[in-house]
């Protein structure tokens, strides 16, 4: 990259840290700040959803350092992670902890950022790409569409109990909002589901799940409501995943961008059908 692209940037300073988010895979999503960050950081701190492709930018000689944290899998505390970052600062370290996505979007950023406030460590938050709109869009779904929707909910499936939140006002969701993200929600998809269902949304309405989004090994499953958890077991498919509920779905076969590069036929608007049960694409 030419170096005039960072030259009006902020420098990563020693005994600071840097909070980013690396998006969800593509190395091409990363923002300016973020690449100049690995290109000048002592140590970088990664999650588990963190690209291979995103941490070979790193400067040669700077540390590794895992932190992911994976559902049913040991792994650090939440705390420890924070506690090391205070450590690896005051040890005079310039720190970038690289997190998937946007580190305040379900990414427990904000977590990180208080524990470096109550510690006096001086932070810059660099936010990334969402997974739920950057990997959706990898799979050819848009977020929101004029014709389809004005309102979008992004929810988490399970709590800090591993649990699906009792927070969360499914009637009103189900009734209020018309396209659904869900992060982490796979492995509670039947109660999920259910918990629509019971809520009013239709049992045909279109669901897609993109697992491994915008990375070399993406893959999406397209169902709907009522088939989502018998279709995503008998898929095989595993997270991590973003869980889109609505019509955008239906919008997939004309907006798979990716899918018209290896050869697929997008479909103009006035050929478009819906079709119920189990599509799975790459």
């Amino acid at each position: 990259m030419n170096d005039s692209a960072f030259s009006n940037l902020p420098a990563l300073e020693p005994g600071s840290v840097w909070l980013v988010g690396a998006g969800p895979g593509d190395a091409g999503l990363l923002t300016l700040l973020a690449a100049k960050g690995l290109a000048e950081a002592d140590i970088v701190v990664h999650d588990a959803l963190v690209n291979d492709d995103c941490l070979k930018l790193a400067r040669p000689g700077a540390v590794l350092e895992y932190a992911g944290k994976r559902g049913g899998k040991p792994s650090a505390s939440q705390r420890d992670i924070s506690l090391r970052l205070v450590e690896l600062a005051r040890a005079g370290k310039r720190v970038l902890r690289l997190k998937g996505g946007d580190p305040f979007v379900f990414g427990r950023g904000g977590e990180e950022a208080l524990m470096l406030v109550e510690h006096g460590i001086p932070f810059r938050i660099v936010p990334g790409i969402t997974a739920g709109i950057g990997g959706l869009a990898y799979a050819g779904i848009p977020v929101t569409h004029r014709d389809v929707n004005h309102a979008v909910t992004f929810l988490t499936g399970h709590d800090s109990s591993g649990l699906v939140p009792d927070a969360i006002d499914w009637e009103a969701i189900g009734r209020g909002s018309p396209v659904i993200v869900m992060y982490m929600a796979m492995k509670h998809i039947a109660q999920i589901s259910a918990n629509l269902i019971a809520a009013g949304r239709s049992a045909e309405e279109p669901v897609a799940f993109v697992c491994n989004a915008a990375t070399q090994s993406q893959q999406v499953l397209e169902t709907t409501l009522g088939r989502a958890s018998e279709d995503v077991e008998a898929s095989g498919l595993e997270p991590p995943a973003i869980v889109v509920v609505g019509e955008v779905v239906k919008l997939r076969p004309s907006l798979d961008w990716l899918g018209a590069l290896s050869g697929r036929k997008l479909l103009p608007a006035v050929e478009r059908h819906g079709e119920g049960g189990r599509k799975v694409s790459a």
